[in-house]
């Protein structure tokens, strides 16, 4: 699962990138999973470079070409893509069409890529890392057929096949002498052995993590997958978020389940935000257990008060430390976005000294502490309200 410091910083810089346009297509994306050849990545491309050497446009060719350029001086760093694989963005990020200045972004990617991809744009392809960030919590997904079931585990955007099961119970064959009541008995025996031995796989994986799954997904064709629920063999504390047709039982089967439940996934992830900020402002309004602020939150974090740190996920907040040049003074002050003080009281002006994410420090006190962290957007009214009303950072308390 993705720590949630990993998750912010993949945030920033995921929206850092999306503020890049290019001047046509010059902004190169590069996927390399792990285990896969740099020499042959390479050698793709040098073959693209070569490619692009046609292109019409001078300006874009030699963007493209310098992008191409800096990629393969990169990876030559690198005797082998790192354990999760890398994604690479290169292109010319200047906003004047007159001038040319090529950057390199590399980023070590917190869940496994699946994916090798080179694809040259005006904008950067950002969607494999977009969906790490999405879908966040864990659940349990089973595709399954009257013959063959897979119980994987969901973790953001990585799927884990946790294990196969094939039946034989309708390969059976009629032996001589046994009677048709006998023989379907036996099938239906053998059926109800298959379902439940599917269920101790799911009830053993819920259990080992103390039930944090948010729920099972259940997929495949046919009726098995209903039957399979009706068998009642699956622990009463798990929830059975939906069921879906899938046209395969295997890892085809479960990419099939995970694309029509993206809907039900996202509607989870909405309805635990909502639930928060709907605690949250209940409290506030009773004076009960929350804060809110940066200052008031970081307190409750270091006093071990806070049990739910809530972050605007597009909130930008620094910890800035300025020196006066007149009298030498060292002044603090939490700053939003990019701006910075300019001038001081006595006049002289006032340098930064120390430029830290203000955000990453709440995070840091709430990942030692064991305090659970929920980003909310401003998707919704009360995360508008939050952000414009409460700062964009509170925190509900375990006391006062």
């Amino acid at each position: 699962m993705i720590r949630v410091r990993e998750e912010y910083n993949l945030t920033k810089e995921i929206k850092r990138l999306k503020s890049i346009r290019g001047y046509g297509t010059q902004l190169v994306s590069v996927y390399i999973p792990a285990g896969y050849s740099l020499a042959e990545e390479v050698a793709r491309l040098r073959g693209e470079h070569s490619t692009s050497s046609n292109i019409k446009s001078k300006q874009t060719r030699n963007n493209v070409l310098g992008a191409l350029d800096k990629i393969m001086q990169y990876l030559k760093l690198y005797r082998e893509a790192p354990k999760n694989g890398m994604a690479i963005f290169a292109g010319n990020i200047s906003t004047d069409p007159g001038k040319t200045d090529i950057e390199l972004y590399s980023i070590e990617p917190p869940q496994p890529l699946k994916v090798n991809i080179y694809r040259c744009d005006s904008t950067f392809m950002l969607e494999p890392l977009d969906e790490m960030l999405t879908n966040k919590d864990t659940y349990v997904l089973v595709v399954l057929d009257g013959r063959e079931a897979t119980v994987a585990m969901l973790r953001g955007a990585h799927v884990q096949v946790i294990k196969k099961f094939r039946s034989m119970a309708h390969a059976k064959i009629r032996k001589g002498g046994q009677s048709a009541n006998r023989y379907k008995r036996a099938i239906e025996e053998s059926i109800d052995d298959y379902y439940k031995g599917v269920s101790d796989v799911i009830n053993d994986e819920f259990m080992k993590n103390g039930f944090k799954e948010k729920g099972l997904i259940v997929g495949g064709p046919g009726p098995a997958k209903e039957n399979f629920l009706k068998a009642k063999a699956l622990n009463y504390q798990i929830k059975v978020l939906g069921t879906f047709d899938t046209g395969y039982t295997d890892e085809t089967g479960l990419q099939e389940l995970l694309d029509k439940a993206k809907e039900l996934l996202k509607e989870q992830e909405s309805a635990k935000e909502r639930k928060t900020l709907e605690r949250f402002i209940g409290e506030i309004a009773n004076n009960g257990l929350a804060v809110y602020g940066y200052e008031k939150t970081r307190a409750a974090l270091e006093r071990k008060q806070a049990s739910v740190l809530i972050v605007n996920e597009d909130l930008e907040l620094h910890r800035v430390i300025y020196k006066c040049s007149a009298c030498g003074q060292s002044l603090e002050k939490i700053e939003k976005g990019t701006s910075r003080t300019k001038s001081h009281t006595d006049g002289g002006s006032l340098e930064v000294v120390d430029d830290k994410d203000a955000i990453e420090g709440l995070l840091d006190l709430a990942d030692a502490n064991g305090t659970e962290v929920v980003f909310v957007s401003e998707d919704s009214s009360l995360g508008k309200e939050f952000m414009m009303g409460f700062q964009g950072v509170g925190a509900l308390l375990r006391y006062k």
